[in-house]
């Protein structure tokens, strides 16, 4: 009996996507996003990923809750749960009369997990675990048009380490002159493997025209390209009375650009191994059951998003791949095709 199992997640960003650090600072932008603190590539931590996966999949169990609800004042069986699961089971869930159920039938508690208050003692970590969601595919504008850009060390996440890449140049499929990513202006380098780049790629439900105009650069350009080229806004408060712009409200912000490809990982823990108040838990028996439990998110996602700014058109992201991790491959971009790559 697996004691665990990963399921790989891809997201396309709908919108571009502001997952803040929470603080201001002085420089370029106000408001910066999150950054992995030794790559220093913009993320979405896994924290940010697990509440808004919570707070979504509580709100589908109450609407699938009063619709049956509703169903059973027609006749049919009741299913006999009063306390909604959305706000109740969402959030922190701390208070008294609109908190946590707690209970192991409950698909959010266990799911999830709760807390009960403090010293934390009795509360439940959850059965399903979530990854920082790391940029695997990075949009730049070139004068080929947009880019998508990515790193061996970004692809070794989806299981495909490709070598040599490894000067600094950018790798693609048809080399040619020179090719600027953003302002930084490169040599081109053939990548004799590119093919099975794209066929993993399109394994993972990457869309065709992101597969058509892939750019692969070292690790070590890889932030700068990245960070070099967020996307920045600029607004400002409106005074109601004047209808003019507030003084002194002017703020920017960075986020990551529409079409930025993510990779996360759901790690589903086996409800066997756990149980709730000495009793076992019934809302989950399996571990794919934990893992559908928490992708009943993903339409959400899609429409209503995550992080910050969401008022001004920022957030959603649509998951495009959702299944276990794909078979290891290799590629060498130095060796000829066909020669080096395919499985280690």
């Amino acid at each position: 009996m697996a004691s665990y199992e990963r399921f790989v997640q891809i997201g396309i960003a709908l919108d571009p996507i502001h997952v803040g650090t929470g603080v201001a600072r002085i420089g370029r932008v106000d408001l910066p996003i999150v950054r992995d603190p030794v790559t220093q590539v913009p993320k979405i931590p896994g924290s940010s990923l697990a509440g808004v996966y919570r707070t979504y999949v509580a709100m589908h169990c109450e609407e699938e809750r009063q619709r049956k609800q509703g169903a059973s004042s027609s006749g049919q069986q009741s299913q006999g749960r009063r306390k909604p699961y959305y706000p109740d089971c969402a959030g922190l869930g701390l208070d008294k009369n609109r908190g946590h159920c707690r209970q192991p039938d409950c698909p959010i508690c266990t799911v999830f997990g709760f807390a009960r208050g403090a010293g934390q003692e009795g509360g439940f970590a959850g059965l399903a675990a979530f990854t920082d969601a790391h940029v695997l595919l990075f949009p730049v504008p070139t004068r080929q048009g947009p880019m998508w850009v990515s790193c061996p060390m970004a692809l070794d996440m989806i299981g495909f380490p490709v070598k040599g890449v490894c000067d600094d140049a950018v790798y693609v499929e048809n080399p040619g002159n020179c090719l600027n990513l953003g302002w930084l202006l490169l040599e081109t380098r053939s990548c004799a493997q590119m093919h099975d780049i794209k066929t993993t790629f399109q394994n993972l439900k990457i869309l065709d025209f992101i597969q058509n105009r892939l750019a692969l650069v070292p690790d070590r350009l890889f932030a700068h390209v990245v960070n070099s080229n967020l996307e920045v806004r600029t607004s400002v408060s409106i005074n109601p009375a004047t209808g003019a712009a507030e003084e002194r409200a002017l703020f920017s912000y960075e986020a990551l650009p529409r079409g930025t490809v993510l990779v996360w990982e759901i790690i589903a823990k086996n409800p066997a191994h756990f149980s709730i108040n000495g009793q076992s838990i019934t809302a989950v028996s399996r571990l794919n059951d934990v893992y559908q439990k928490a992708a009943q998110a993903h339409d959400y996602l899609k429409h209503l998003g995550i992080g910050g700014m969401g008022s001004r058109g920022m957030g959603r992201v649509d998951v495009v791949y959702e299944s276990q991790p794909v078979s290891p491959r290799t590629a060498n971009c130095n060796s000829p095709a066909n020669q080096g790559g395919g499985q280690p």
